[in-house]
């Protein structure tokens, strides 16, 4: 109102002026013209006016809502003209991909949500790369790691392919070369309840075998995981898995069986038919609203490297307990875990067995801080030697995005010799990186 009250009294000021004098036609007509911009800009308020006026009120503020901020007094522009109304946000699309489309699936354009930023990579994978950094000082008479290296570089490319399934790959760089260490698409929703997965894969036996290098907790894997499953690449195959949950109302129960190719560190396929198997039970409960029990058992089979019908037969129970108390769940936080591996290897000479475990504890001290200990007693798979040794801990974490730590290591080798190393670790990520099996 006080915009039309300015313009009103602009008009009669413009029209007492062109009475008061005799100007020239060339000032009457820019008057003339003023007059008409002015009658415009008049009507144009009006009309904003009388919108307002018949607009709906404002909503009334929710109880305890802190009162709206007055709003600025709006400015006219010096000739407005009339604009039309802004027309509605269209949503981003992309097209359904070849295959999905049918048997229940979409079959118009998917939505993108997130604007062009997440509309420009609809059809990228999530990438991220991760590098260990690792250093040894000491003597070992068994070699162990060399002073300095980038022990391993691993990219991993992640994303949904359609509304049916999800990939993962995980390629590996290191001192040896390149590899694949694991590459399989998972179908959540096979039928009668399964999760199907088809590719390279870590076998699902215990718990170490099935965590990348970065997971770890400490520089290095036990004495049992080398001496009876296989080491660092560990029992990772070709294979089909399936997995299924075993509803009850007294815990978290999931059973695993999967098939593989036979070729490993621990078997060996001479022919075709000779395929390795591997079965998991889990078995999950919380004990309280800050602590839970994870038991599980596992059993591994194939053929080995000692002749052609000979077989090894891996039996093995794994136990972890976690406690987080909420309240304080960013500063303090306990892990112990176990692992006990039975080895059954048959030789020309007869069966061989073995026997190993660890026991590992981990405690976080403080918001960056976490200490360890491990213990490491096995026997060796193929030889009537044992090694034993433990390990201290120390870790810290700048962010989630990389960890410094240091490990003591003390091994006591089957054949007398005594290695005391110290352990040095540098881990670093880059991009998206989906979280790891719980």
């Amino acid at each position: 109102m006080r915009a039309l009250t300015c313009s009103t009294a602009a008009l009669v000021l413009l029209a007492a002026s062109a009475r008061a004098q005799s100007p020239p036609s060339d000032d009457v007509a820019q008057l003339k013209e003023q007059l008409a911009a002015l009658q415009q800009q008049v009507a144009a308020l009006a009309q904003r006016i009388d919108a307002l006026q018949t607009a709906a009120p404002p909503a009334a503020p929710a109880p305890g809502a802190p009162p709206a901020a007055p709003a600025a007094p709006e400015v006219p522009a010096a000739a407005p003209t009339p604009q039309a109304a802004p027309a509605p946000p269209t949503a981003t699309t992309a097209e359904v991909p070849t295959g999905a489309a049918g048997l229940g699936g979409p079959t118009g354009a998917l939505p993108v949500y997130g604007g062009a930023a997440a509309a420009s990579k609809v059809f990228n994978p999530d990438i991220s790369a991760i590098g260990d950094f690792l250093g040894a000082a000491g003597k070992s008479p068994g070699g162990g790691e060399p002073s300095l290296e980038l022990h391993e570089a691993e990219l991993g490319f992640q994303a949904v392919v359609d509304p049916y399934a999800r990939a993962d790959f995980f390629l590996t760089y290191g001192p040896d070369g390149a590899g694949v260490e694991e590459g399989f698409i998972t179908f959540p929703t096979a039928p009668g309840g399964l999760l199907l997965k088809v590719g390279k894969m870590r076998d699902a036996f215990g718990k170490i075998n099935g965590m990348h290098n970065h997971v770890l907790p400490f520089t290095d894997r036990p004495l049992v995981t080398k001496n009876l499953t296989g080491g660092e690449d560990g029992l990772a195959d070709a294979g089909i898995s399936l997995s299924r949950l075993i509803p009850n109302p007294w815990l978290f129960l999931e059973a695993t069986g999967q098939v593989y190719r036979g070729e490993s560190t621990i078997f060996t396929a001479p022919t075709r038919g000779d395929l390795a198997y591997v079965a998991h039970l889990r078995a999950y409960r919380d004990v309280s609203e800050s602590s839970n029990l994870d038991i599980g058992g596992s059993f591994a089979y194939g053929h080995n490297d000692s002749g052609p019908d000979e077989t090894t037969r891996l039996f093995g129970v794994d136990a972890t307990f976690r406690f987080r108390p909420l309240r304080r769940a960013i500063y303090k936080r306990f892990l112990a875990r176990t692992e006990l591996v039975w080895s059954r290897r048959q030789q020309p000479d007869g069966e061989h067995p073995a026997f190993g475990y660890y026991a590992s504890a981990e405690y976080q001290f403080a918001r960056r801080w976490f200490a360890g200990a491990r213990f490491d007693w096995s026997d060796r798979a193929a030889e009537d030697l044992t090694d034993k040794g433990g390990s201290l801990m120390l870790t810290y974490w700048p962010s989630e995005f990389s960890q410094i730590r240091g490990q003591y290591r003390h091994t006591h080798f089957g054949e007398g010799r005594t290695a005391d190393e110290f352990l040095f670790q540098f881990l670093f990520s880059i991009g998206a990186h989906g979280a790891h099996t719980f």
